[in-house]
C-alpha cells in the first residue's frame, strides 16, 4: 500500500496537470475531488494530494466549501509570462550557442514545421510538446541548472497560453515557430544572433496569443470599463 499511493498520486497529478496545461480543463473552470476521481477513475486521496500539488504550482486555487478553480488567464498573466521569457530565454540562447545538441533541436524542429490542424487538439498538443522540448533543450545546454529549471517551469505556463491561443485561432496557421535559423546560429556558436532570433520568436508568439485572444468572440463582447 505504501508503494501504490505515491504512484497513484503521481498519476493523478500528471493527468490533471496535462489537461489543465492543454486547456482540456478550461481556465476558470471549477473542479472537485469527487468529479476528478470519477473522471480519471482514481481514488479521492490521490486526487486530493494532486490538487494540493497543483495549487502549489499555481495552476489551481482552493475555493472554501466548493472545491478548486483552475486559474484563469488574464492579459496581465500573458504579459508577465512573455516578459519573463524575454528576460531569460534570449540570454539562455546566447549561453547555449556552440554547446547544444543541434541534432536533437532539428528533430524537435521537424515536428514543429509539420505544424498543426486548427481546432485539432491532438496535433496542437504534438506541436506544442515539440516546441517546449526544443526550448528546454537550449535551457539545459547553458549548464546553469537553476536557469534551466526556471525556464522549464515558465514553459509550462507558456504552453497553456499557446494552447489557449491556438485553440481560439481560426483559419490557416502562421509558422511562428520556425526554428531553422535559430538552430543554425546555435550550431555555429553565434550567441549574439541566437539571442536576437530567440527574442524575435518570443515576440512573434506573444503577438499571436494576444491577437487570438483579443479577437475571440468572448473577449470582443466584453464591456470596457475604466477604473477611477
Amino acid at each position: 500500500m505504501g508503494v501504490t499511493i505515491p504512484l497513484l498520486t503521481e498519476r493523478a497529478y500528471e493527468r490533471v496537470r496535462r489537461d489543465i496545461i492543454s486547456c482540456v480543463i478550461a481556465p476558470g473552470s471549477e473542479i472537485s475531488e469527487s468529479h476528478l476521481s470519477t473522471q480519471y477513475k482514481l481514488g479521492k486521496a490521490a486526487v486530493r494530494v494532486a490538487l494540493t500539488k497543483l495549487a502549489h504550482d499555481g495552476l489551481v486555487r482552493a475555493i472554501p466549501r466548493r472545491g478548486y478553480m483552475v486559474m484563469p488567464v488574464t492579459l496581465k498573466d500573458i504579459n508577465d509570462v512573455f516578459e519573463l521569457r524575454l528576460m531569460l530565454e534570449p540570454s539562455a540562447a546566447r549561453m547555449a550557442a556552440g554547446k547544444v545538441s543541434t541534432q536533437r533541436l532539428r528533430t524537435y524542429d521537424e515536428v514543429c514545421r509539420e505544424g498543426y490542424q486548427p481546432g485539432d487538439a491532438k496535433t496542437i498538443a504534438r506541436f506544442l510538446e515539440a516546441n517546449k522540448a526544443f526550448h528546454i533543450e537550449i535551457a539545459h545546454a547553458t549548464g546553469n541548472a537553476r536557469l534551466a529549471a526556471a525556464i522549464e517551469q515558465l514553459l509550462d505556463e507558456m504552453t497553456r497560453l499557446l494552447h489557449l491561443g491556438l485553440g481560439l485561432r481560426k483559419g490557416p496557421q502562421q509558422t511562428v515557430h520556425e526554428h531553422k535559423t535559430l538552430v543554425k546560429a546555435l550550431a555555429r556558436g553565434d550567441g549574439e544572433t541566437a539571442e536576437r532570433i530567440c527574442r524575435e520568436q518570443i515576440e512573434a508568439s506573444r503577438n499571436m496569443v494576444l491577437s487570438a485572444i483579443l479577437t475571440s468572440r468572448s473577449v470582443m463582447n466584453l464591456p470596457i470599463t475604466v477604473d477611477a
